[in-house]
């Protein structure tokens, strides 16, 4: 298999087959990003030739196994749905042409990425396959948004997911705890909700900031431009999320950045939600959630 650097997937994908077809990200200018620090270069597509081969030994593998023992691919790097229709297209169809029993492909994408393509196109990639496509927002709080160097607005995230809402491509959301700074959390978490009440995401997944020395942002806080959150007002701004989501969602907290992991669904579950966010903030100490901070080397 042709896999490049450190291969990252949402927790819920788990079960997927990942399968690399782009290797870093597009975009590159996020602040607060390392994750992509690894590679010599920005952004490269994987040729087709390595593509059909990993598939190719994945049928290997799998003959014999029950005929629906894959159904699902996660294509990987920062943002793959960036390549154009023609690109993703035949991605699918070779996919389908290897492993007959795949019946969605998803992928991480930018909210950017989805802007080209026509409602058309979207339709016909849903028609292929394409659901449930990750995407990090991080926040609706535009001030954030520019400051970090995200390179869309909160307006573009309601225009492009309307586009996937009204193409049948279904969504889930990062949202990056603490990216509107100290003081502006629960404002960042209330711009959030605003705009998430206009779509139809399937998941939010809360992911705590963890500012790494190799980041831009730690230099633009050397530089005293900007600062963070304590990890307990991190817990109030997730709680103020929660209060003011008025759609039906799964909210998570399921990555290695959370201390504390947990799991529901909105509006089923918003009070015990809150209340198990309460206990947090009420029985845990700022120093133990800062030491698990500096426990994490690496997302």
């Amino acid at each position: 298999m042709h896999y490049t650097g450190t291969i990252w997937r949402p927790p819920y994908e788990a079960s997927s087959l990942l399968i690399e077809v782009t290797a870093g990200c597009t975009h590159h200018k996020c602040k607060f990003c390392t994750l992509y620090h690894d590679l010599p270069f920005k952004f490269r597509m994987s040729s087709r030739k390595d593509i059909e081969s990993d598939l190719q030994e994945v049928k290997k593998a799998v003959k014999g196994l029950s005929s629906g023992c894959i159904d699902r691919v996660f294509l990987t790097g920062a943002n793959p749905f960036v390549l154009s229709y023609d690109k993703l297209a035949a991605i699918a169809e070779l996919i389908h042409k290897y492993l007959p029993s795949v019946k969605s492909i998803g992928s991480f994408a930018r909210i950017t990425d989805v802007t080209p393509k026509t409602d058309e196109e979207l339709a016909k990639l849903r028609e292929l396959g394409y659901d449930g496509l990750t995407i990090g927002i991080e926040t609706g709080d535009d001030e954030a948004l520019r400051f970090m160097n995200k390179g869309y607005t909160s307006a573009d995230i309601i225009e492009q997911c309307q586009r996937l809402d009204a193409a049948d491509i279904h969504y889930s959301f990062f949202y990056l705890v603490s990216i509107s700074g100290a003081g502006r959390g629960e404002i960042g978490a209330k711009l959030t909700a605003d705009i998430c009440n206009q779509i139809h995401p399937t998941l939010i997944g809360a992911n705590m900031l963890t500012i790494y020395p190799d980041s831009e942002l730690y230099a633009e806080i050397q530089r005293g431009n900007w600062r963070e959150e304590s990890e307990l007002e991190k817990y109030k701004e997730i709680q103020t999320l929660i209060e003011n989501l008025q759609i039906p969602v799964i909210f998570a907290a399921m990555g290695a950045s959370n201390a504390y992991q947990f799991y529901g669904q909105l509006p089923k579950d918003r009070k015990k939600l809150l209340s198990f966010l309460n206990k947090i903030i009420e029985n845990v100490s700022e120093e133990e959630l800062r030491n698990y901070r500096k426990s994490v080397h690496h997302l």
